[in-house]
């Protein structure tokens, strides 16, 4: 199957909104769009302080199966702390459309779209439990550079 790697739309929304309520549940798609809505319409200072595009795989028969998040950083833990970095916030291949390799052809496209910036390295993250996304990074080339437990505690 032939899949388009595009910047997304405003006319993805809904589907695309969808496939962030599958990989990030605790929010709703209704949620998500709210989001996705500023940000596809080009106002993503509204909701972030770094630059951020969306870049979507197409099916053939239209429907919006993947994505790939990615903003600009100025730094990223085991990145080189001189040169902003691409960080992939988040990556999405809905279940039935998986190994075909339309990941990795949206990792690619968040790659160019960060060397495009004067990025010289792209960071992710991934849930300690989340064993697919880890080995999804790593089998792509990505390098293992920390484990971390995060805190916090309310004032």
């Amino acid at each position: 199957m032939n899949h388009q790697i595009r910047a997304a739309r405003p006319s993805d929304l809904d589907q695309l909104a969808s496939l962030f309520e599958a990989l990030w549940p605790q929010t709703s798609a209704a949620e998500h769009a709210r989001e996705l809505g500023l940000i596809l319409a080009g106002n993503t200072a509204a909701v972030l302080t770094m630059p951020l595009v969306v870049f979507v795989a197409v099916a053939g028969d239209g429907r919006v199966v993947g994505f790939v998040e990615v903003d600009l950083r100025s730094h990223a833990d085991g990145c080189d702390p001189l040169h902003p970095v691409g960080y992939i916030e988040g990556w999405y291949v809905a279940a039935d459309q998986r190994h075909l390799g339309i990941g990795k052809r949206l990792l690619a496209q968040a790659e160019d779209g960060a060397r495009s910036h004067g990025c010289l390295e792209m960071a992710s993250d991934a849930l300690i439990d989340n064993a697919l996304s880890q080995r999804s990074h790593e089998a792509l080339g990505n390098e293992l550079v920390d484990r971390c437990v995060d805190y916090r505690k309310k004032l």
